[in-house]
């Protein structure tokens, strides 16, 4: 269906006009009420927007989902696009209109790009389940991955799997051409006015995974696919229909295909923890011919799982709640999982095939896409001659009892970007302190070695088997 663009410009006019705007609403309903409306409690944003400003009217409207006057706004305009109707001499809000930003990321420059996606209405605990076609806005998994998607210029990008558009809306201003896929019509059919409402020129194409864009490459491939692991196919948003994480390893194995020299490929998934199996091997088999990144940042039992998607659809509380959970536990059971993991994919086609797992279950800086190109590194190797640095912002930790003259740890860490630790000798902790890029890495260690008392040899063999592990994890910068 076309979109009236005049109708279109009027009302992104009109919510500029009313700095309708992710800092435009942040700082119309205060911490609190916003706090609380993140957890999808409305009462607090209810008491923040009792005036008659055009911005507390859309708040009231779009967000909060509740009638307003219909004197109040510019009915036609918005009733053309589709986004409300008349009701009782008030207007009720038929869509949901959410404002988004993407910062750059860039320190120092504080632009960002901006703009407004239509979805469906959110369901709030205690309404009826969603209709199968349910279309999301922007949440937590939309916002992660918007912070982890690489930073600066791209050239042709793909959105796969874009329901209601929001990471089109957030690449648009930077990329070359933006191309959306979804299998929904109606994901497509809402992805199209939230890309008229944020002035961002889209191409849409229906249909699975990239068979609508079979014999393309894209310099940036972004996608938040239904990756919930269910028994049954229920909602189209979250679910695929494929068993288990089937939908994540198709997805993974194929876009290497679709990346141009340099290309990136970045998504959210779930995987499974399967009793027997050692889940790291399981994903890291799903990357071939590129570098590989894959991150897990949370993972639940079976029962929480259950319980979390169950909340979601809201199924609590309704006559058939128990029977869906018991039905998703016997699936679980039938599998032998033993968990179920969530986090980031990225891959990089970079020419090499270097695959990292590891699990960062704390928090990190955001937004992780300033420095993911600096984390997507291959293991280098590292020779006597290799000049190093200790990367900025790396400390060192000292674990043992109070007193004692020997630490029984020695631990470097990161104090920003990722965060990591890392458990070390005391010849890599030596290193840690010494490094400063003047040096070759040879003369260090012999030094080392002298002060210590141990063989050169030894030194030198254990240094040159941790140490690229060390730089492909930020803890040395390689001159």
């Amino acid at each position: 269906m076309a979109v009236d663009q005049g109708a279109a410009e009027r009302v992104r006019g009109l919510f500029d006009h009313a700095d309708y705007t992710v800092a435009g609403v942040r700082h119309l309903l205060g911490p609190v009420a916003g706090a609380a409306l993140a957890r999808d409690e409305i009462v607090p944003a209810l008491r923040s927007t009792r005036g008659a400003a055009p911005l507390e009217t859309l708040v009231r409207l779009f967000w909060l989902q509740v009638p307003v006057p219909e004197s109040a706004l510019p009915f036609d305009d918005l009733a053309a696009l589709g986004l409300v109707e008349r009701s009782g001499g008030e207007v009720r809000a038929l869509l949901h209109v959410e404002p988004v930003e993407s910062p750059s990321g860039v320190p120092g420059d504080p632009s960002s790009a901006r703009g407004h996606v239509v979805s469906d209405l959110k369901a709030r605990p205690g309404d009826a389940p969603p209709r199968p076609d349910h279309v999301v806005g922007q949440g937590g998994a939309s916002g992660n991955l918007a912070q982890l998607v690489v930073r600066g210029p791209v050239g042709d990008v793909l959105d796969l799997g874009t329901g209601s558009g929001v990471q089109a809306v957030h690449l648009a201003d930077r990329a070359r051409s933006v191309t959306a896929t979804d299998v929904s019509p109606r994901a497509l059919e809402l992805a199209r006015l939230s890309f008229a409402l944020s002035g961002v020129d889209a191409e849409l194409l229906e249909g699975s995974l990239f068979e609508p864009v079979e014999g393309r490459t894209f310099d940036l491939i972004v996608s938040n696919p239904p990756f919930v692991i269910s028994p049954d196919l229920r909602f189209e948003y979250r679910e695929s229909g494929l068993p288990g994480d089937e939908l994540c390893r198709r997805l993974v194995r194929r876009a290497p295909a679709h990346l141009a020299p340099g290309g990136w490929c970045q998504l959210l998934a779930n995987w499974l923890h399967v009793e027997g199996e050692d889940w790291r091997e399981r994903v890291a088999g799903w990357v071939e011919g590129v570098d590989g990144w894959v991150v897990e940042r949370d993972v639940q039992d079976p029962a929480e799982y259950a319980e979390l998607w169950l909340r979601d659809s809201c199924d609590a509380g309704s006559p058939e709640y128990h029977r869906r959970y018991d039905a998703w536990l016997d699936y679980f059971e039938a599998h032998k999982v033993t968990g179920i993991g969530f986090g980031w994919i990225t891959l990089h086609r970079s020419g090499g095939d270097d695959v990292r797992v590891e699990e960062l279950r704390h928090a990190v800086d955001q937004p992780v896409g300033a420095y993911v190109r600096d984390v997507v590194r291959a293991r280098t190797h590292v020779t006597p001659s290799t000049l190093l640095r200790t990367t900025p912002g790396v400390v060192q930790e000292q674990i043992g009892p109070p007193g004692a003259e020997d630490p029984e740890r020695i631990v470097l860490r990161q104090t920003y970007g990722l965060r990591r630790a890392a458990q070390v000798g005391t010849v890599e902790a030596a290193l840690a302190g010494a490094c400063d890029g003047d040096l070759p890495l040879g003369p260090l260690l012999d030094a080392i070695a002298e002060l210590t008392g141990a063989d050169t040899g030894i030194v030198r063999a254990r240094a040159l088997a941790v140490l690229p592990d060390l730089v492909a994890d930020g803890f040395f910068d390689i001159i």
